[in-house]
């Protein structure tokens, strides 16, 4: 009506023309706040009580403009993707899968809520709606504190309290040693005169309880042998590891045709049916071995894993402390720098080896007929 400016009237409520005292802004009002936030609102009253809210936080010191942005940037579904990406150039292919299958989860149940807003009792609520086991409950508990860690430290929010998951692990079926010689001779008479490397690598698991299944598949030929070593490639622990050979294999593995270095140790021969010549043994072909031999022999019930490393670090138990077998058998939380490990470590783990090799045979050494296998290459 004559181009004035609205102006606020606390009494009224309202934005109101000074000379038109009738005339009041309706409809849509808009919020601008240090140029970064901007909101629009159908009504002057909660117009009002946004701004009145902002002006408290900023005396507060705890306004944060990203909480109120249309992006909406710290929303948990934002940051937990802007996360996996980031863990996937970091870990593991499995290690990711079950790191992207709780933050999936996870998206699913908070979306575009803020990662500011879940504290404890989200977390406890979240996890415990899961149908999972309470190891796997477990799991995704620790899969969200590397999250909100990593928030923290990036985005310098506070961490959240996280509920306690209690869990047992279940025990695996393990056998003595006289059955897991049994074993190795049965895979022995099956497969040595095709592939040696079939019971060369399970015979090494159930010597070397420092190398796990996984680690043991990942050996080139490059790996075997260096200065009486087996040097582990991208280990668990993240750290250089070196475990001692036995002489014993150390002649075992200069038996063989030896192959270029960038070469898997365990690998397919020619006349191994489909698998490539030369091919990687895939993750369970161990395994299936393993099986067909203890039910050959009627043995049941117990996984490579448990018949190989875990019945004789058990067996071990009865002749090292558990110091001993941490430090210089299993190799668990050995944290020596790498020279320092390849001049003292190698004493005490090759007797632990030789102790694990003479319990198995009975207490008298085996005598292993060293032959040049047909490596087909």
């Amino acid at each position: 009506m004559c181009g004035g400016k609205l102006r606020h009237d606390e009494n009224r409520g309202g934005l109101f023309c000074a000379d038109h005292p009738e005339i009041r802004a309706q409809h849509s009002f808009r919020v601008i706040f240090d140029r970064q936030i901007k909101r629009r609102f159908r009504s002057y009253p909660e117009a009002i009580r946004f701004l009145t809210g902002l002006r408290f936080l900023e005396d507060q010191g705890s306004l944060d403009p990203r909480d109120f942005q249309g992006s909406n940037p710290l929303s948990f579904e934002v940051q937990a993707s802007r996360w996996l990406q980031v863990k996937e150039k970091e870990v593991k292919h499995n290690t990711y899968r079950d790191l992207r299958l709780t933050m999936h989860r996870a998206i699913d149940a908070w979306g575009q809520r803020n990662v500011k807003s879940i504290g404890y009792a989200e977390i406890e609520d979240f996890l415990y709606a899961l149908e999972v086991s309470d190891k796997t409950r477990a799991n995704a508990r620790a899969h969200l504190h590397q999250f909100f860690s990593w928030m923290s430290r990036r985005e310098n929010i506070p961490m959240p309290d996280m509920p306690e998951i209690k869990y047992e692990l279940g025990w695996r079926n393990i056998v003595d040693l006289e059955s897991q010689s049994a074993i190795l001779d049965e895979l022995y008479r099956q497969t040595w005169e095709f592939n040696p490397r079939i019971w060369i690598g399970i015979r090494w698991l159930s010597t070397y309880v420092a190398i796990r299944p996984g680690e043991l598949r990942n050996l080139r030929e490059r790996d075997i042998g260096i200065n009486g070593f087996f040097v582990i490639p991208s280990p668990k622990e993240k750290k250089p590891k070196l475990v001692p050979m036995l002489e014993e294999d150390l002649e075992l593995y200069h038996s063989l045709p030896q192959g270029l270095p960038d070469l898997y140790f365990f690998r397919h021969l020619k006349g191994n049916g489909a698998a490539a010549p030369g091919s990687r043994f895939s993750k369970d072909y161990l395994y299936r071995w393993w099986k067909r031999a203890c039910k050959a022999l009627g043995i049941e019930g117990v996984d490579l894993y448990g018949g190989t490393r875990h019945s004789t670090a058990s067996a071990l138990g009865q002749h090292f402390s558990k110091e001993e077998l941490r430090d210089h058998g299993t190799m668990h939380s050995t944290n020596k720098a790498f020279e320092r490990y390849m001049q003292y470590q190698a004493a005490p783990s090759r007797k632990i080896y030789e102790k694990a090799r003479e319990l198995a045979s009975g207490g008298k050494a085996k005598v292993i007929k060293l032959e040049k296998a047909k490596d087909g290459e």
